[in-house]
């Protein structure tokens, strides 16, 4: 299985407010090559109207397997450092869109897919995933945000000993270590993304995006900061229409209809 040269890297499929991203590189294990990545990012930048929720998955049994090596240009310390700062500038556009984004995680989830997944805010696993990130046996150091999303969920104890042995954890493990938030079955993972992004999709838009813009800031800061940025994104939440539809709705015993 291969792309042809009109078969795209990235399939998007839309379906009301849920956009599904397919990464499209079966031959590749769906490895991420520059086109990929500019899809993505291109996707991210711009949502299409009416989208509140996206899930990313990949095809042909496995999610991603890290960055294409067989594409791999020989770039100066400049060049890699710039190339690193642009996957960093791109998973920060997945993580602070202002979307919520669930992985559906089956197969290879390895190097740069490991670092995509971490910048997604819902991860489930199928019991055909693999985690690893085997940049010590390439020679080579992640480049693609671990150090810090990847660090911070495992902690730099547990993330130094997966790298230096390039150790596979299976996805019980990572369920146990905070790689994946959901284990489930073969072929279960997808349908859970999507009952689980309607969930979502029906929250308040503006609780969504305090949720995801303030959480991960708030654990940058001191107690004190964090606390005050807490009540701040409090005080503009709750004195929405949102919030007072959602008031309203529960003391009539309703759900909530959301703008």
């Amino acid at each position: 299985m291969s792309n042809t040269p009109t078969e795209p890297v990235l399939l998007v499929d839309v379906e009301g407010p849920i956009a599904t991203l397919t990464m499209n590189r079966p031959a590749k294990r769906n490895a991420m090559c520059d086109e990929l990545l500019d899809e993505i990012d291109a996707f991210f930048a711009k949502p299409p109207e009416g989208v509140r929720v996206v899930i990313m998955v990949g095809t042909a049994g496995h999610y991603c397997s890290g960055l294409d090596l067989s594409e791999h240009v020989a770039r100066d310390a400049e060049g890699t450092m710039r190339h690193s700062r642009n996957w960093h500038r791109v998973m920060d556009t997945i993580q602070f869109s202002g979307l919520p984004v669930v992985s559906a995680m089956f197969g290879a989830v390895i190097g740069g897919g490991l670092e995509m997944a971490a910048s997604t805010h819902v991860r489930i696993a199928e019991p055909s995933t693999i985690f690893q990130l085997p940049e010590g046996r390439r020679g080579i150091y992640v480049g693609g945000g671990a150090s810090v999303r990847i660090g911070r969920i495992l902690g730099a104890d547990r993330m130094c000993e997966m790298m230096l042995t390039g150790r596979k954890y299976n996805t019980e493990e990572g369920l146990a270590m905070g790689l994946a938030h959901y284990a489930v079955g073969e072929g279960e993972a997808l349908p859970l993304a999507r009952e689980l992004a309607g969930k979502i999709a029906r929250n308040a838009q503006l609780s969504n995006y305090m949720m995801i813009q303030a959480i991960s800031r708030i654990s940058d800061m001191s107690r004190s900061d964090g606390l005050f940025t807490e009540s701040l994104a409090a005080a503009v939440s709750q004195t929405s229409a949102d919030a007072e539809e959602g008031l309203k709705a529960f003391l009539e015993k309703r759900k909530p209809v959301f703008r």
